[in-house]
């Protein structure tokens, strides 16, 4: 292992006059906590409080965006078999115009503007009182097996005729007196009733059916049932009990559950047909009748309604409505469990799948934005990450950044087709990027993310829509969560013209706080891990200057929470671009940005914003490190040194190890280390040797090994107990962490070069000690050994042995004291 991979950055930047550096394996790189990459807080976002499509946030107008709250009935769907209703329609964004004669768009042959009804007995209208209608029922439901006469076994038709005389006249039966004489034997619940099949002989003999009806292209045997027989015995009984029930009814638990029931018996049974997803004769009776049922107003009954009429393949209008009400279903979060408990969500990610999105835009819209909002729950979010919605989203956003038909009729008339179509496209990309904002926080989603090549897709979005605020912010949350983590960061980083865009957009929207914490943030986690991201970030024309425009704005004005939060997401970025040389070297140049950083030192209370002072102290630390003759931070070193001055005699023990591995750096300027002798800043530097961590040690070390290069300043050094101090620092910390050792190495030869060193038989026992390879204890862990020994071999044991032999000399011919 090459002492590369062991450290996280270049040089060391302290000095030792009686040590020569001859290879960076010789003494440890004190820029590993020098020039240090920062760490912060992600942005943080409340949960919206309310359901919604665009949140309170939106920089949508409310009167031109599709709404969220919206009354939904059985008015407002096109009967297929019928002209439209009198109620007022909701109008969708993308109005597909009606011919007035024509195939009807939800199956079938348009016959509305017949003069006579359809000739097939099964599609006459059910609940219209004719005696055919209620022949069928009648004949139906007595070749039923009869059931025990309690209240709860009844028939809804019978219990409903029961428990509302006013209504009788409702119900698609003859007369009350067939409801009380069959109330005991002849009722059954709605699942029974779907479940039974009668046989065919008996069904035909009933209705006076064909031979050649009985069965489907002369096959014979009970598997093959012809399309009417099929209807009569599966379909039409269940369609007559769903007429029953008028608007307004009061329907109890049980009977809503006995219809979900007869939902899902009726869906299974078309299925095993082969009619759904397929237009056949008399599917427009079955559509017919499943809208009446909106109105009994469940939420649980709707959603099964909605399974089971996407499954039908509806389009147009009655498309919209179906999305529109699982949406009004979805924005309550207490129907969660009915969505997880169900088959919905299949349907729905079904009709994301579609190719022609402009066709269904608004319904996309409202079926994506159901999925939003029961994405921001942590079981249902698994549940469609299972489901490959991650791949999904994606698809569906190539869709619509590829491009709309020349088609213009789903696009309002007072807009081209263009621009309307890049409306609904942004709409529905809020919802999408919302969506996947959602689904980011699982830490088990980032395989998909990564598997999906999100990240380009993702960045395309912005590029097509760097307009759209609600997209941009969406999309940079994403970002924000998924950058945290080491392999999605490598992955955004390698992402062609991702910094690029990230500074367009600072640019252009400087103003919109909430975007810009975020893609700072966001640039904060590539620079601190791409070396690349720091190059393009720079290299790009006009990128610090965007930077350190923001840096004004944010920084004028006494700012709120919100807005330090900015500049410490912006201080943080600097910090972590100045780890490369060449980018270092222009910051540590630029006049501009050391200005900026000193005010925030000069204007700012550490007790007030603590994140804010310590990461300029961190920043104007990794530019100390470059003190060529261009750099400000050298050229003004003095006011430097006084603002850090102040921040030792602050209570913040983060704030005065900031300072002190600032010093560390600043005092290889021989005016540096005067002025902290002057102002006895060396006995606080000694007092941090008695620290229990690490690294205020070794920061200690940074300022002593260079103080101690100077000859005046070592009996200084000495009466002040730093010898001693220092020995115990090697004694304690040394198997724990051999940088520390070492530097502590440096330190003591520094403090001997007089030939002047008290505890010298303590020393050489413990160097005797640390240097003895196989009597030092290493840890279990192979690889953290590893390492270890690495460190002890490369970085110690070169400096403890030329210390030992010194010292073991020096004492065996008498000249130590």
């Amino acid at each position: 292992m090459s002492l590369m991979e062991l450290q996280d950055k270049s040089e060391s930047v302290y000095m030792s006059a009686g040590l020569r550096r001859q290879t960076s394996a010789e003494i440890v790189s004190e820029a590993r906590r020098s020039l240090r990459t920062l760490a912060t807080q992600r942005p943080f976002t409340p949960q919206e409080k309310q359901r919604q499509l665009f949140g309170e946030s939106s920089s949508r107008a409310h009167d031109g965006r599709p709404p969220s709250a919206f009354s939904l009935h059985a008015r407002h769907f096109d009967a297929p078999d019928s002209r439209p209703g009198s109620g007022t329609r909701l109008s969708p964004l993308e109005h597909k115009p009606r011919l007035s004669v024509s195939l009807d768009e939800d199956g079938g042959v348009n016959e509305a503007t017949l003069p006579k009804p359809p000739t097939e007995r099964g599609n006459a209208r059910i609940g219209s009182g004719g005696s055919r209608a209620r022949q069928l029922r009648a004949a139906s439901i007595n070749r039923l097996p009869p059931m025990t006469p309690n209240t709860k076994n009844m028939s809804l038709e019978a219990r409903i005729g029961a428990d509302q005389p006013g209504d009788r006249e409702k119900l698609h039966c003859t007369d009350v007196t067939e409801h009380k004489t069959h109330k005991s034997s002849s009722e059954t619940n709605l699942h029974l009733l779907i479940k039974h099949r009668i046989p065919q002989d008996d069904v035909s003999s009933v209705r006076g059916s064909k031979p050649e009806d009985k069965l489907g292209h002369g096959d014979t045997g009970d598997d093959y049932m012809d399309e009417s027989v099929f209807w009569n015995t599966k379909v039409l009984p269940v369609l007559q009990e769903f007429e029953s029930f008028a608007p307004g009814d009061d329907v109890s638990d049980e009977t809503v559950g006995e219809l979900c029931n007869a939902c899902n018996s009726l869906h299974d049974a078309l299925a095993e047909r082969g009619m759904l997803r397929r237009q056949f004769k008399k599917r427009s009776a079955i559509l017919r009748t499943l809208f009446r049922l909106i109105d009994v107003g469940s939420d649980r009954l709707n959603l099964t309604l909605a399974k089971l009429i996407l499954a039908l393949n509806v389009s147009g209008n009655n498309l919209l409505n179906i999305c529109k009400l699982v949406f009004k279903t979805s924005r309550n979060a207490t129907n969660d469990a009915l969505f997880l408990n169900g088959c919905i969500l299949d349907s729905l990610l079904s009709l994301l799948h579609c190719e022609d999105v402009w066709s269904k835009g608004e319904a996309v819209l409202y079926c994506i934005g159901s999925l939003k909002l029961l994405s921001g729950n942590s079981a249902l979010s698994r549940w469609l990450l299972s489901k490959g919605f991650i791949g999904v989203l994606l698809q569906l956003s190539k869709r619509l950044m590829h491009g709309s038909s020349t088609s213009s009729d789903n696009v309002t008339s007072h807009r081209s087709a263009g621009e309307g179509q890049h409306i609904i496209a942004g709409h529905i990309l809020v919802q999408v990027t919302a969506a996947l904002r959602n689904i980011a926080d699982l830490s088990e989603s980032r395989p998909s993310f990564l598997s999906n090549k999100a990240f380009s897709t993702l960045c395309l979005i912005l590029e097509n829509h760097r307009n759209d605020l609600d997209i941009c912010v969406n999309v940079a949350r994403i970002f924000s969560k998924l950058s945290t983590y080491t392999e999605c960061c490598h992955a955004l980083a390698e992402t062609p013209r991702c910094c690029s865009l990230f500074l367009d957009l600072l640019g252009k929207h400087s103003r919109k706080q909430d975007l810009v914490v975020r893609l700072l943030f966001t640039l904060g986690n590539l620079t601190a891990k791409s070396t690349e991201a720091r190059e393009r970030v720079y290299e790009l024309e006009g990128g610090i200057d965007v930077l350190l425009d923001l840096f004004q704005v944010y920084q004028e004005t006494p700012s709120p929470p919100e807005r330090e939060d900015v500049l410490v997401k912006l201080i943080r970025l600097l910090a972590n671009l100045a780890i490369h040389p060449t980018v270092g070297t222009a910051l540590a140049a630029n006049t501009l940005c050391v200005q900026l950083l000193l005010e925030v030192l000069e204007y700012r209370c550490v007790q007030e914003s603590e994140e804010l002072v310590i990461n300029a102290v961190a920043t104007i630390n990794n530019l100390s490190f470059y003190q060529g003759q261009s750099s400000v931070v050298r050229s003004q070193h003095t006011h430097i040194s006084q603002l850090l001055l102040k921040l030792l005699l602050s209570s913040s023990m983060d704030a005065v190890l900031e300072a002190t591995r600032v010093f560390g750096n600043l005092s290889q300027i021989k005016d540096v280390r005067h002025f902290i002798m002057q102002h006895k800043v060396e006995q606080f530097v000694v007092t941090l040797l008695d620290s229990k961590t690490p690294d205020v040690c070794f920061s200690a070390c940074g300022v002593l090994i260079n103080l101690s290069a100077d000859p005046d300043n070592r009996a200084t050094l000495r009466a002040e107990g730093t010898v001693q101090k220092l020995v115990e620092c090697l004694r304690d910390f040394g198997p724990q962490d051999w940088h520390l050792a070492a530097v502590v190495c440096q330190t003591l030869w520094n403090c001997s070069l007089d030939g002047e060193l008290q505890h010298t038989q303590e020393l050489l026992e413990i160097l005797q000690l640390y240097t003895d390879k196989e009597a030092l204890q290493w840890p279990s862990d192979n690889g953290v050994r590893q390492v270890q020994e690495a460190c002890w071999e490369l970085l110690f044991l070169p400096v403890a042995e030329r210390l030992r032999r010194r010292f073991h000399i020096e004492d065996t011919t008498g000249t130590t004291p």
